[in-house]
């Protein structure tokens, strides 16, 4: 357990954004620019099928280095793979690009239901960012902190969902991906920003301080 006035070390902030980035950036922009050019030079089902493959070699690339596969990375990937068959059997862009939409209100309700268990699914996807050390992850604030911010973001994914709903149902694709990634990216980063906020105040008020950066010698 840890004792009052507890200094934490965790990594650098540019190794989190690292760690931020390099999932998000495999999991959801690379795909989503490698259906955007094949989609406008050759079809819409060359830019589902380039879309999937790059998030298989990903995780391909992972399991043959055996390196750890991130979880968000899985998820999507699945996720990406229910869409893609969905649009190549149906040839609907609307039906591809509504089911993003709706697992918005899908991850808003996995994190609601997953309150009631010791570590709640938002814990399990906050190693892939950043790996807390075990004394803090045991910590009882800890575990009270990621059930309340679960909270805020069920609220995040819901807002998106509703917003890129709208988008959808009134945008052409062009106009979509481009005003729903800029909003979704926009709330996503806000919720960041607060999460970060929340965490360190949290933390403060059991005497835990947290240094940012590696342990000095």
């Amino acid at each position: 357990m840890l004792s009052h006035r507890t200094t934490i070390h965790l990594p650098s902030i540019g190794s989190l954004l690292r760690n931020a980035g390099r999932p998000l950036l495999e999991s959801t922009l690379i795909p989503l620019a490698l259906f955007w050019v094949l989609f406008t030079r050759v079809g819409f089902d060359a830019g589902l099928i380039a879309a999937l493959s790059w998030s298989g070699l990903a995780i391909g690339r992972r399991l043959v280095l055996r390196r750890p596969v991130p979880a968000i990375l899985v998820i999507s990937t699945l996720l990406l793979l229910a869409r893609t068959l969905v649009g190549l059997f149906t040839g609907s862009a609307f039906l591809y690009f509504l089911q993003p939409t709706v697992q918005n209100f899908v991850f808003a309700a996995a994190l609601l239901v997953t309150l009631g268990l010791d570590r709640p699914l938002l814990a399990k996807l906050a190693d892939d960012f950043c790996a807390f050390p075990a004394s803090l992850t045991g910590h009882p604030q800890m575990k009270r902190f990621f059930k309340r911010v679960s909270l805020l973001w069920a609220t995040v994914f819901i807002v998106n969902g509703v917003t890129t709903l709208v988008v959808l149902a009134t945008q052409t694709v062009g106009n979509y991906l481009m005003v729903s990634t800029a909003g979704s990216y926009s709330v996503v980063a806000l919720g960041i920003v607060a999460s970060l906020v929340w965490f360190r105040r949290c933390m403060a008020g059991q005497g835990i301080h947290l240094r940012m950066g590696a342990r000095p010698a």
